[in-house]
This record gives structure tokens, sequence and C-alpha cells, in this order.
């Protein structure tokens, strides 16, 4: 029996010391390289650059469980309550000999570690940058908004901290992993909306494009959330050839009631009893292919509408790319078997179509003239009577 506590905070302070290293070099080179212009700007690409690297980190992320290190330490934070996996080696290469191929080996483990080693970075960059957002508005008092998005950014990463904690201690349960992935890009939607914030309103679009554009990011979320519960019960390869499933344009096998049973265990039924049906996999396959075509045709459909503003035409080109990097990557995880390139290729896809339509929400607003037409076309019949 593995008497490995889930929780030992011991090894707390030196994963806390390793992130403020790890930053150090992004915050050494942000600061040479704006060390001459005003706080505000300063701070504005201090937030670029944490953006930055939490697309790196996400995509980390996603490496990390599709290479099954996810329980490469089955403890947090450290790794059998060390720091490292140096420090654990006697117990890692214990599980390892008792398992070869099972979740905790060096491998595992280093990527794992790895992955929070980052994770901290990215949550000391963030500390930071909420710091000087509070300084600056001290210094101002006309940039409290900034000061609340990186507050805002602040709560947020550490429930990431807490969804990352509850991946690992309740042994990868897909409820949790899913959240986890979501919350990587809540964290990316937060960053990117302060990293435009200083060209909120740039652009005035009309009530239909504005319509347009929030639909996308509804069902965007929607299928975001369905690829994540692909991953995590390894529903990738129900279907393995396209644009048939089985053989089938609709497989008669499908059973939605376990697939889509959210309180359950790693591979278990509806309500944790027995194994996860094959069929429920297959339904679970099938509905992240219907949402896709759904999102695809969206996506052509609002670029080719944002084609027709010339100052949001790099707004289109960006959602036809990422349209055609999804497809792609998303066809050859079928049909490749789930290559890890493709498999993490179509995480980064995820990735930037969230930081795209951020962008793109928060740098238009919707056309006073169509608010001014809409009031008065419902206050003209109430004139007539």
């Amino acid at each position: 029996m593995d008497a490995t506590p889930l929780y030992n905070f011991e090894p707390l302070l030196h994963m806390a010391l390793l992130g403020v290293v790890i930053a150090l070099g992004p915050l050494a080179w942000w600061w040479v390289r704006h060390r001459g212009v005003d706080g505000a700007r300063r701070g504005h690409a201090l937030v670029l650059l944490t953006l930055f690297l939490t697309f790196d980190l996400v995509l980390f992320g996603a490496f990390t469980r599709l290479t099954d290190s996810g329980l490469g330490c089955p403890d947090w934070p450290g790794c059998y309550g060390s720091a490292s996996p140096l420090g654990a080696s006697d117990e890692i290469q214990a599980a390892q000999t008792a398992q070869p191929t099972g979740p905790v080996t060096h491998g595992k483990a280093w990527v794992e570690m790895v992955h929070r080693y980052l994770a901290t970075g990215v949550g000391v960059l963030i500390t930071v940058a909420m710091a000087l957002a509070w300084l600056q508005w001290r210094r101002d008092r006309r940039s409290l908004a900034t000061a609340l998005w990186a507050s805002a950014t602040f709560v947020w990463v550490c429930v990431q901290g807490a969804f990352g904690a509850f991946t690992v201690t309740l042994k990868l349960y897909p409820a949790i992993v899913t959240a986890h992935l979501l919350g990587g890009l809540v964290l990316l939607a937060l960053l990117a909306a302060q990293g435009a914030a200083p060209r909120r309103g740039e652009v005035a679009v009309s009530a239909r494009l504005r319509a347009a554009m929030v639909a996308l990011a509804a069902l965007a979320t929607v299928q975001i959330a369905l690829g994540g519960w692909v991953s995590t019960n390894y529903a990738v390869l129900a279907c393995s050839d396209f644009p048939t499933c089985q053989g089938q344009w609709w497989p008669a096998a499908m059973d939605f009631e376990h697939g889509f049973s959210i309180l359950r265990p790693l591979g278990t039924g509806k309500g944790g009893e027995g194994f996860l049906p094959f069929a429920a996999l297959t339904a679970i396959h099938m509905t992240h292919r219907i949402g896709a075509v759904v999102v695809l045709a969206t996506m052509l459909a609002l670029a080719v509408a944002l084609g027709r503003v010339p100052s949001l035409r790099r707004f289109a080109a960006g959602l036809l790319l990422v349209a055609l990097w999804q497809l792609a990557s998303g066809v050859s995880n079928v049909v490749l078997g789930w290559p890890l390139v493709a498999a993490v290729a179509h995480t980064g896809g995820a990735a930037a179509l969230t930081i795209v339509m951020t962008t793109l929400l928060v740098r238009t607003r919707r056309e006073p003239a169509a608010v001014a037409a809409w009031d008065a076309a419902a206050v003209a019949p109430q004139s007539r009577s």
C-alpha cells in the first residue's frame, strides 16, 4: 500500500523559491528592455510577456497530460515530499520497478515537476504584475480598472493551482482535469484582456456583428470543454476513421448517459460503477465532432463578416488560420492514431482561439448608432399611440 500523503507542504517554500528563480530570467529581460518607459507601458509589457509564457505553460500542461505524466509524482506540491524528483529517486525507482509502464517513472516525474515549476514561475510573474498595477494606481489614481483586472488574474491563478492539486490527489478525476484545462484558458483570457485593454473600444461594430462575436465565444467555450472531456476520457480513438466513425455516419452504439455522467472517477461508468462502456466513448467523440462542425462554420462566417471591416481584417485572418489549424490537427488526431504532436497542437489551437476572441471582444464595441436606432424603433410605436 502506498503510504505517501496526498498533501505534503514541507517542500512548499522550496517550490516557491524555485518559482522566483525561474521568473527572474523573464523579469530581468523585461526590466532591461522597458526600463526607460513609463509605468503603465512597462506594466502592459509585463502582461504581454506573461501571456506568452502562459500560452507555453498551457501547451506544456497538454504535453504532461498526453504523456500520462499527471501522476508522475502522486502527491502535491512536491514529489514524495521532496522539492524535486532528485530527492525522491528511491521512491520513484521502487514504483517504476513495481510497474515499469505505470504512472510513476523517473521521466514522468520530471515532466510533472517541470510543469509545476513553470506554473509557479508564471504565478510569480502574475503577482509582480498585480503589485505594479496597484503601485501605478497609487501614483495616478486613474488605473483602478487595470489593478482590479490584475487582482482578478492573481486570484484565478491561485484557483488554477488548486485545480492542479486536485488533479493529482483525485487521481485524474475527469471533471477536475477538464476544469483544469478550462482554467488555463480562462487565465489566458484574463491576460489577453489586459493586454488589449489600452486600445479598448477601438472599433465600433453593428449590434449584429457584436452578437456574432459573443455567440462564437460561447460556442468555442462549450467546444473546448467537450474537447477536454474527449481527452481526459481517452475517447479520441473511439473513431479511427474520418469523416465517418467506425464506418458509419452515425454509429449505432452510443451511450450518452454514461459518457456524459460528470461525477465519476476515470474509466468508470455512471455513478462510478463498472467500466466506462466503449459506446460511451463513441458518444463523447461524436458530440465533439458535431460541435466542431458548428464552431468551424461559425468561425468561417464571422471571418467573412470581419473581412468587410478594414480595421478588423487581421482578426478575420487570425480566425481563418486557427480554423484551418484546428481542422488539420483534429483530423490528424483521428487518422494518425492520436500522435503527440497533433494532440498538443490541437490544444494550442484552442488556446490561440481563446486569445483571438478575447482580444477581438475587448477591442470592439457595439456601434452607438445601432443603439440609437434600436431605441428609436422602440419609442416610435409609443409616440403613435
